[in-house]
């Protein structure tokens, strides 16, 4: 049986706050996020630490996010959309639109 997914557990601290690693390795919508949310940011011209302050969470999260290292909690990926005044779907890379 020939998997192409590998899941990652351990969570990951940094200071206050606890966010989990992707969970799946391969997600298309991980590296999709990723490099829309830089593009986002880019276009914007705003800073990774202005755009953790803006939704909420903590400055080195941000770089993890667009390094594809670990994956906003809902939460945050709603902020994160609202912010930008985008759906859902395109911030996760999932349309083109």
């Amino acid at each position: 049986h020939n998997r192409k997914y590998r899941i990652k557990y351990a969570p990951i601290i940094l200071g206050s706050q606890v966010f989990f690693p992707k969970l799946w390795e391969n997600n298309l919508m991980t590296e999709g996020f990723a490099q829309r949310l830089r593009y986002l940011r880019k276009e914007m011209g705003i800073g990774q630490i202005a755009l953790a302050k803006a939704v909420g969470v903590g400055k080195s999260i941000i770089s993890q996010w667009e390094l594809g290292r670990c994956e906003p909690t809902l939460s945050s990926f709603i902020r994160l959309a609202e912010f930008f005044g985008v759906s859902l779907d395109y911030l996760a890379g999932l349309v083109e639109y």
